[in-house]
């Protein structure tokens, strides 16, 4: 995959299907992008497939930020307009997908939410928490990274490579940015009227051994509000679920039934998530 640039780019894999159904991944906190390889093989079978990679030093709005990422998508888009366009954020990239989506739905076919950090208003500790980050020092960052990667993950089910990757990845990330991109979620607000526009099929993920977030809670909610959502829990898995070795993205929206004729391909398993 392509560098990280000054600004918000796509991520592109080494195999590039410009006729495959478009499958936009909007990361989690550490926005670069990375911790997505394990399920792109996967996703590859029947996508084309983009992952948004933010600058470590990116102190944009979520107004900037969206409409830098409905521009990469359009970009993308106008090479092939007949394509499906699926969408999916993970965490930070949950509130992400939901601001590009209410921004222009039209662009997107189907949504996916993995353990969106739409639920963290749901935990008030959070708020002192980010204060604490002005006053902690700066070398011990790295330090920190460690006590929250075993908050963060399952690690009993997280390959040995994967977690050092994901280590490297948290301690690559800026306190600034880190506290920026905490700010940002505390600001996110949108409202259940302006959730009931999103008319697309929604699949939302929901780890039940999701530490760091309410995650199960926030599947819940979202079910009572959106008409046209399905519905996940991973009985087994962390908030960092797509880096685990037993979660197969493709698989799981396979057997939901959430892929169209164009996406399918002969199922290999079953996958007991």
């Amino acid at each position: 995959m392509s560098e990280i640039n000054r600004k918000p780019v796509f991520l592109t894999p080494n195999k590039v299907q410009p006729h495959y159904p478009l499958f936009v991944f909007l990361p989690g906190m550490d926005g670069t992008g990375r911790l997505l390889r394990s399920q792109t093989e996967g996703l590859e079978v029947a996508f084309d497939v983009r992952c948004l990679s933010i600058p470590l030093d990116d102190l944009t709005s979520w107004e900037d930020l969206t409409q830098q990422v409905v521009d990469l998508i359009e970009l993308e888009i106008a090479k092939n307009p007949q394509r499906q366009v699926y969408l999916c954020g993970e965490s930070f990239g949950g509130c992400l997908a939901i601001k590009v989506a209410l921004y222009s739905p039209q662009l997107f076919d189907k949504i996916i939410l993995v353990n969106s950090a739409s639920s963290f208003h749901r935990r008030s500790w959070y708020s002192w928490v980010s204060q604490l980050i002005n006053v902690v020092p700066r070398w011990l960052f790295p330090f920190g990274a460690l006590g929250l990667l075993a908050v963060l993950a399952s690690l009993d089910r997280i390959a040995p490579a994967d977690r050092q990757d994901m280590l490297h990845t948290m301690r690559s990330v800026p306190p600034e940015t880190v506290l920026w991109r905490i700010t940002l979620v505390k600001e996110f607000d949108v409202s259940d009227v302006q959730l009931r526009q999103l008319t697309q099929p929604i699949l939302v993920v929901a780890s039940k051994r999701d530490r760091l977030l309410p995650s199960v809670a926030e599947a819940h909610h979202l079910c009572q509000v959106l008409d046209n959502v399905k519905t996940v829990f991973l009985p087994y898995s962390g908030h960092a679920c797509l880096v685990e070795e037993e979660i197969n993205l493709y698989d799981i929206m396979q057997i939901e039934d959430f892929l169209d004729n164009a996406s399918q391909s002969e199922l290999p398993y079953v996958v007991d998530y």
